[in-house]
């Protein structure tokens, strides 16, 4: 461990996303003033691939990319629909109101979880509404390094993915969640990864949320546990490391 302590790694965050176009130098640099090390920028759609492939670049080091599809595909926030096979499962009736399009999802999200093991590659999982069919289905696909973020289930459901050698990652939103409080106080910290999901699930609703604000997710678990921050810090980014090897390369460049 390096003299200055350990930094924080955010998880799941969307700074490919518009709300950050006009400022993300600034968003970045607040993220590395706030102790945050290395930052996993997630995909909802194929169309921005090639715009994380690019920061990963011009933020070498700092920027990991993490490319799939979210359950929930629409460019506008009036035409979002459930995915079709023209990652994760999003049962929230507004999505996946029948059995057809819950099949989809699940098909698409097969797809993903073999391609992942085929490249022997980490997934990063998005499950709303559909915390025990996600851990059955990705255990059914033998689906060993596994991210499930912002997860909404209940805790004795989430116990089945630490069974299965899962990490949880939670968002800045656990101070005004008692789902995620109650979800933290189960978890054993060497299941938990931190994550933002910027631009959405800050510590205030309707407010821009951005990786700096991962240190709030360390701060309230270091509470709820009774520990250090510095511990929280510490182990939280040690899982980050076991589930994205590839951290190790860039944190060392």
């Amino acid at each position: 461990m390096a003299a200055t302590g350990p930094g924080l790694v955010d998880c799941h965050c969307h700074i490919s996303a518009s709300d950050f176009d006009s400022d993300l130098d600034d968003v970045l640099e607040k993220a590395k003033k706030a102790n945050v090390i290395a930052l996993v920028a997630v995909a909802e759609h194929s169309g921005e691939f090639e715009k994380i492939i690019q920061l990963s670049e011009r933020y070498n080091g700092f920027i990991q990319p993490c490319l799939g599809i979210h359950p929930v595909q629409g460019l506008s926030h009036e035409d979002q629909r459930s995915v079709t096979l023209k990652v994760g499962l999003d049962f929230s009736p507004k999505f996946a109101a029948t059995d057809e399009q819950k099949e989809a999802q699940r098909q698409v999200l097969i797809k993903q979880a073999q391609l992942a093991k085929r490249l022997n590659l980490p997934l990063n999982v998005h499950s709303r509404s559909a915390g025990r069919p996600t851990i059955r289905l990705l255990q059914e696909q033998g689906a060993d390094k596994v991210l499930l973020h912002a997860f909404d289930g209940r805790p004795s459901v989430a116990m089945e993915g630490v069974k299965a050698g899962y990490f949880f990652s939670i968002p800045p939103s656990i101070i005004r969640s008692k789902e995620k409080q109650k979800l933290v106080k189960q978890l054993p910290l060497t299941s938990i990864c931190l994550e933002t999901d910027s631009p959405v699930l800050g510590p205030e609703k309707q407010v821009r949320n951005e990786p700096c604000n991962v240190s709030i997710s360390a701060e309230y678990i270091a509470q709820v546990k009774g520990i250090s921050v510095e511990e929280v810090t510490e182990i939280t980014t040690q899982n980050a490391l076991k589930l994205f090897p590839k951290l190790q390369d860039l944190l060392q460049k």
